[in-house]
């Protein structure tokens, strides 16, 4: 499992996983909206990490990030942490 401190969010860390196929799994959201992370983790369980950070980069909240683009960033640093 990995985990995720975010910054400029309501949300203060994300829990993940990623499947041998790049495949996003188990996702998690530690403070903010419920409701929302929620839903949130529920559309992206399944999805090629690649399409996630392809449709949830750059999604602007407030301090000029979200919790959205925060998991995004979380998958760019999980690929470059394994040679992804």
């Amino acid at each position: 499992m990995e985990i995720y401190n975010t910054y400029g969010t309501c949300s203060r860390q994300i829990f993940f996983e990623v499947t041998e196929d790049k495949t996003l799994t188990g996702v998690k959201f530690i403070g903010g909206c419920s409701g929302n992370l929620q839903a949130l983790a529920k559309l992206v369980e399944g999805m090629h990490i690649d399409q996630v950070i392809e449709k949830l980069k750059g999604i602007k909240c407030r301090s000029n990030t979200s919790c959205s683009d925060q998991l995004a960033t979380a998958l760019i640093k999980y690929k470059q942490k394994h040679g992804l």
